[in-house]
């Protein structure tokens, strides 16, 4: 018989085909066939009546196999989420334009353009938005009424071109500001009107075009690790997933003694690796939040939890793999 195909009719088991001798006219079958064996029952893989996917599932290369094995040609998905982002700051430039004294290239979008890619967002990227007042309200709006989600990077701190907490606050709500977080303090996160009219977020009469707003911080480190431990999961919710995929942490050993002071969760880039029979990890590179090379160095954040200290070499700490990202 050929894998796959119905067992002859009285049959109710199958031995495979490379432990049967054969001498002569006779099969010999070796002793310790189990009645039943190689055999595979009709809805031993989904029951009928059972569902095959429920709401909220993430449709990945497992669920598709599946949809295809049950005839499913077509299923109803959520659309798309619409994200806009923009970057904020009068010193910023454009990748393919020369650079004045005191400027630098704007990084910010392209790797939120890149993690927002990954989650199968639609994507509006806005450029770079000046740092007056007048014409980040009308990035904001502009954006609100084209986009779910609003990200920006940079003017979320307290500096005087710092502008988006305050347009925040008039163009709708700020749920939160600050956090006690490194990198990544100064993150904002709120609800903004379009060009609609009525209230304000949060009451009757809230404009249809009304988005979510992640004010993120501009250092570029400070983005990516912002995004992944906020972001990610919001997005996520946003589109309906349910539940939203999580992250898991891995134990590993550090091989270099790391500062922290206690009263803020910290995220330091590390090196993973398996040597000797443990996970071992270690800071990869300078950990300032404009240091981009050792994010790209690195294949997994450290995590170091709020209450913790100073970490000895040697000390066991949590690590959240990138490949896990977004």
């Amino acid at each position: 018989i050929m894998t796959g195909a119905l067992p002859p009719a009285g049959s109710d088991t199958v031995v495979i085909q490379e432990l049967v001798r054969v001498d002569g006219e006779q099969l010999i079958v070796p002793a310790g066939q189990r009645v039943g064996q190689n055999i595979r029952r009709a809805g031993e893989d989904l029951a009928a009546g059972k569902p095959a996917l429920t709401a909220g599932r993430l449709i990945r290369p497992a669920e598709l196999g599946l949809m295809a094995s049950l005839g499913c040609a077509e299923v109803s998905v959520y659309r798309r989420l619409r994200v806009a982002f923009f970057s904020t700051g009068d010193e910023l430039c454009s990748i393919g334009t020369p650079l004045a004294d005191g400027e630098v290239y704007d990084s910010n979008r392209y790797t939120l353009f890149g993690m927002l890619t990954r989650l199968g967002c639609d994507i509006l990227d806005l450029g770079v938005v000046r740092d007056q007042p007048a014409i980040l309200e009308a990035a904001f709006r502009d954006a609100a009424a084209a986009a779910d989600v609003v990200i920006t990077s940079g003017g979320v701190s307290v500096g005087e071109a710092d502008f988006v907490k305050p347009l925040m606050a008039q163009l709708g709500e700020v749920l939160f500001w600050k956090i006690a977080m490194k990198p990544g303090r100064p993150m904002a996160f709120g609800r903004i009107a379009g060009r609609g009219t009525g209230g304000s977020a949060g009451e009757e009469g809230e404009p249809a075009d009304a988005a979510w707003l992640f004010g993120l911080p501009g250092n570029p480190v400070a983005v990516m690790v912002t995004f992944q431990q906020f972001v990610r999961d919001a997005l996520y919710v946003l589109m309906g997933a349910d539940p939203v995929p999580v992250v898991p942490l891995l134990p590993a050993v550090t091989t270099v003694a790391m500062k922290k002071a206690p009263g803020r969760s910290e995220f330091q880039r590390g090196v993973l690796a398996y040597a000797d029979g443990q996970w071992r990890v270690r800071p990869a590179g300078a950990q300032g939040s404009g240091v981009l090379r050792s994010m790209s160095d690195a294949n997994c954040f450290i995590v170091l939890e709020h209450d913790r200290g100073q970490v000895a070499v040697g000390d066991l700490v949590q690590v959240q793999l990138f490949d896990g990202l977004a």
